[in-house]
């Protein structure tokens, strides 16, 4: 799969490959393969070894990007495909989670809600600034676990979504009586 940076034009091409027991071997635009094992620690967030060195990752999922900690570093990744290969049905990321520590501040939707891509679902405040975690493709709010004032941490799962339901095959419109 190809990334690239937010702000950046360059892509790195990403090959994961998982060997079991946590482990995968790994190579970044062809360069020698390393093994990497991940620990995972909660829904967001794992250990990663990579030979000697050890880092706590943590990631959050966001319309369109994917947010990465690790240790005091913090990147933002755009996936680069193909318009033809996003997936047509199903969910990119069912879990909507907390990309930084704040307090909930908004949470506009309903648990069995529809909702389309780019719908807001909750707004986080952090440092005095407002972060609204939008849909990323079409769902139904399947569990709301945030409410108004509370305070998450980062890589907390704020809402789960399920995929929206297809249109039964040949159904043009509403029905008619």
């Amino acid at each position: 799969m190809k990334f690239r940076l937010a702000g950046s034009p360059r892509e790195f091409d990403v090959e994961l490959t998982p060997i079991g027991g946590g482990s995968a071997r790994a190579r970044i635009d062809g360069e020698d393969e390393v093994v990497i094992e991940i620990e995972p620690v909660a829904a967001s967030a794992a250990i990663v070894r990579i030979g000697r060195r050890t880092a706590r990752i943590l990631w959050a999922r966001q319309l369109g990007s994917i947010l990465l900690a690790a240790g005091p570093a913090q990147f933002e990744f755009i996936p680069v495909e193909p318009r033809s290969a996003r997936r047509a049905h199903g969910l990119a990321a069912p879990d909507i989670t907390a990309p930084m520590p704040g307090k909930v501040v908004k949470l506009p939707v309903t648990q069995g809600q529809r909702v389309a891509a780019g719908d807001v679902l909750v707004v986080l405040e952090a440092m005095k600034m407002e972060t609204a975690l939008l849909a990323e493709s079409a769902a139904v709010v399947k569990e709301i676990r945030a409410e108004i004032g509370q305070m998450v941490d980062h890589g907390a799962v704020l809402l789960v979504l399920s995929p929206a339901p297809s249109p039964s095959p040949g159904a043009t419109g509403p029905p008619t009586d």
